[in-house]
């Protein structure tokens, strides 16, 4: 079945159509249990309907795995990721993202044309390598290249830290965290990174993408089209990248959070010790974190300059109460 040469077309068009059915209900209903199952479950929808389309399904050639082990990749991390979005929502009842742009049609619609973004670009690769150019043109090696091989170690690790972290952040929610707000996470995975769910999650997709061009990087009858498609769906993990680094993950979370909590009062001086001490991203060791220079965390170790917050320039706070503020800070270090 062609409908186009990559299924860039088709799988649009599913996703375009998938997230307004639920936008319809969200919208109608100020519902908010369906939004990110609907992102998660998206990719789903799209892995299955592209490798059934692709009719590999139909052989037993070890040559085939390779589109089913991908697809079914992408398809576990769809499934993980809504179930424990689900569930967690049916938990807490309402999302707070949403409590300002609810009931506004074209400020809630905007978040949703978003996740049709996110969902098209990320399922990329998984898309190409089942699309009739690839599966038709290309005869793709045995699985077990050196690309399959990273890549699946980086999607099961991965997928491992993503998983491990978020229930570690549950549990600690619905224990001592939920009665006392001013309490953060810095054990298990957390220890090692303040953000050990995202690092798990740009990991996977990467591994993933690797599985994918090995198709065209080791196949027969590979065309340079072909070969650049697969190479150029690389958009999907970056894409997530820039999502999580500069749109929606880190920068709602890293300033606004140490903001609040110094303008509030809540546990601020525990807290600068373990913004200090703690990798933003990358999991290491605090004392590995903590002796590299300034210049390599505000380069390399992705501790951008946005995403750090200097009182004397963010806060709302009058500075006559900063100073008084600070000098208390001295005197209690000096005793």
């Amino acid at each position: 079945m062609k409908l186009d040469n990559y299924y860039l077309a088709i799988t649009l068009f599913i996703t375009i159509a998938y997230q307004l059915f639920f936008f319809v209900i969200a919208f109608a209903l100020k519902f908010d249990k369906l939004t990110d199952f609907a992102g998660g479950t998206n990719f789903l929808v799209i892995a299955i309907i592209t490798l059934s389309f692709s009719g590999v399904h139909y052989t037993r050639e070890l040559t085939i795995f390779k589109n089913v082990i991908a697809s079914i990749f992408l398809m576990l991390w769809g499934f993980r990721l809504s179930a424990f979005l689900l569930f967690r929502i049916l938990k807490t009842g309402t999302d707070t993202r949403f409590d300002t742009i609810r009931g506004h049609f074209f400020r809630f619609l905007g978040f949703w044309v978003f996740q049709m973004l996110w969902v098209w670009s990320c399922s990329l690769p998984i898309t190409i390598l089942n699309s009739p150019n690839i599966v038709h043109h290309v005869s793709p090696p045995h699985f077990g290249t050196a690309e399959d091989i990273i890549g699946t170690i980086l999607f099961v690790t991965g997928l491992l830290i993503e998983s491990v972290s978020d229930y570690q952040k549950y549990v600690f929610r619905a224990g001592p965290g939920a009665s006392d707000r001013s309490l953060f996470m810095q054990s298990g995975l957390w220890r090692w990174s303040r953000h050990p769910n995202y690092f798990g999650d740009i990991m996977l997709h990467f591994g993933i993408w690797l599985v994918t061009i090995s198709a065209s990087t080791h196949g027969v009858g590979v065309g340079g089209r072909d070969l650049a498609a697969q190479v150029a769906s690389v958009v999907g993990p970056l894409f997530l990248t820039g999502l999580l680094l500069f749109l929606s993950g880190l920068p709602l979370q890293e300033k606004p959070t140490a903001k609040r909590r110094y303008e509030k009062g809540e546990r601020w001086e525990e807290y600068q010790v373990y913004l200090k001490r703690t990798s933003i991203l990358v999991p290491m060791p605090r004392r590995v974190w903590e002796r590299l220079p300034i210049a390599f965390k505000r380069t390399v170790g992705l501790e951008f300059s946005m995403y750090v917050f200097d009182p004397a320039k963010d806060s709302a706070k009058d500075p006559a109460v900063r100073s008084e503020e600070d000098r208390d800070r001295a005197l209690r270090q000096d005793d």
